[in-house]
């Protein structure tokens, strides 16, 4: 968690800051593409560079052609499967999450602070450093926070790389020592590292509500770069997105075509993509019902229960998958056996395991990792849709389900849509979650991956990476759409 954190950090906040301060051509283009690695996930970046970067991959073999070496053993890169792999891998992964953030408080930054230091003799560092970044501490304290929770959630990335965290020790204990006291144990330890993390979070955002609210006239001035040095600053604004994203993809691309010429598309592959499709379209409809039950309660029922709720919806998402199905399984498991139970005495079936078997303990665990996502969603719509239309149509005789059917509803399509393609893709790319929870021979797109990733037959699992990736690619296409209007008017 160290080491990504500093690696997010350097990349999120330099990329910010050099989309924002600078002008430089090929920048507009650079402002989107450092999005892209959020489209792979972890455990597919890994799945790719462990193939990429072995002995006998392409990149050492092509090293050992051009040096004339026929021996593996003559020329060794180091070994991925390390922690400074990991760390290197999930960093070129996860910092879109500090720089989406910490570019939106650099777009708000007040020109006048920024002229004001100038006038006082600072340097451009100086500006940086003392009026710039204390500025964006909200936004990178948020972004951070999440690129950490994802670092605890991994369970792919570190299992193939050969590192044993705390979600990895858990899934062990529990799958191959059939432990689950001792796979409670180390939940317990992973919950006071989230709390923690969320504490450290609320306090590197204090007083970001003050620092927000400040205005300027005019948006924070632009340097224009020589060709020269524009191009250089080009070049390594892309390599984040070169080595996290345009590499892996690449590779997953080529290794797909290889396979479908090869040997066709799999049935198998057809059956997980329509399984994978199936359970997050109806964890992407409850999700939503509940995520419009909670913003619309806050709505029309204003007050601390309300607020209550919506605060508690968000914390699923912080919880990583591996503790919520631990924490899923013996209540579940307990119901189930009361029901068939019950089941036997009266009736004298068997009801077998009702929601355990039958993947509604997946979609609950979805549910309550991505609330947060339409819950959030649904009240900033709700928020732009003013109480006077509310108190008009009730005056005019509309119910409240009137008014939620033909006002509320309608005006929140927009929000409806892009928190259904966020819960949707989340789904899909869930891994530790699905692992523990998935019924019996039911296989999705990320299990399947990880099965051909733990066997060591990486390009069998090609074509189920590039399909994920491929679904990853809709949110970030949609942030990219949201975030230009702001891009523009910093510009």
């Amino acid at each position: 968690m160290a080491g990504v954190g500093a690696m997010v950090l350097t990349i999120g906040v330099g990329t910010a800051w050099l989309v924002t301060a600078y002008d430089f051509a090929g920048r507009r283009v650079l402002e989107w593409a450092l999005l892209l690695p959020l489209a792979v996930p972890t455990y597919v970046v890994a799945f790719a560079y462990l193939d990429i970067l072995h002995p006998i991959g392409p990149v050492q073999s092509a090293l050992r052609e051009i040096f004339g070496i026929a021996d593996p053993r003559a020329l060794r890169l180091p070994d991925i499967r390390s922690m400074g792999g990991c760390i290197l891998l999930l960093g070129l992964v996860l910092y879109p999450y500090v720089y989406l953030s910490t570019r939106a408080m650099f777009l708000l930054q007040p020109a006048n602070m920024i002229e004001a230091a100038q006038t006082l003799g600072a340097s451009r560092a100086a500006v940086f450093f003392r009026v710039v970044l204390p500025f964006a501490r909200p936004g990178i304290a948020v972004g951070a926070s999440l690129a950490l929770l994802e670092t605890l959630n991994d369970i792919g990335a570190a299992e193939f790389l050969g590192v044993r965290t705390f979600t990895v020790s858990i899934y062990s204990t529990w799958i191959n020592r059939s432990s689950l006291p001792g796979a409670a144990q180390i939940a317990l330890i992973m919950l006071a590292i989230v709390v923690a993390l969320m504490l450290i979070e609320r306090w590197g955002r204090r007083h970001g509500d003050e620092a927000v609210s400040s205005e300027s006239v005019e948006p924070m001035p632009v340097r224009r770069l020589g060709p020269i040095v524009g191009a250089a600053m080009l070049f390594a604004g892309s390599l984040p997105v070169i080595f996290g994203f345009l590499v892996p993809a690449s590779y997953l691309v080529w290794e797909t075509l290889s396979r479908l010429q090869a040997d066709g598309l799999s049935p198998s592959i057809v059956t997980e993509t329509a399984n994978t499709a199936f359970v997050a379209s109806i964890a992407t409809v409850v999700t939503l019902a509940a995520g419009f039950a909670v913003a619309y309660a806050a709505r029309v029922a204003p007050g601390a229960a309300a607020a209550f709720t919506g605060r508690m919806a968000g914390l699923g998402y912080a919880v990583p998958g591996t503790v919520m199905a631990l924490a899923l399984l013996t209540p579940l498991a307990n119901f189930d056996n009361a029901v068939d139970g019950l089941a036997r005495d009266v009736f004298g079936i068997s009801t077998g395991l009702l929601l355990s078997g039958s993947g509604a303990a997946l979609i609950y665990a979805y549910a309550a990792r991505f609330l947060v996502m339409p819950v959030n969603g649904f009240e900033a719509g709700l928020a732009k849709i003013s109480l006077a239309v509310d108190e008009t149509a009730r005056t005019l005789g509309a119910s409240r389900m009137a008014l939620m059917r033909l006002i509320h509803l309608p005006l929140l399509r927009p929000a409806l849509a892009t928190a259904a393609l966020m819960v949707f893709v989340d789904c899909m790319k869930e891994l530790p979650a699905t692992l523990l929870l998935r019924p019996l021979d039911f296989e999705t797109l990320s299990t399947h991956l990880y099965a051909e990733a733990a066997r060591g037959t990486y390009e069998d699992g090609a074509i189920a990476a590039l399909l994920i990736v491929l679904a990853g690619l809709l949110p970030v296409v949609l942030l990219s759409r949201l975030a230009r209007p702001s891009a523009q008017a910093g510009d």
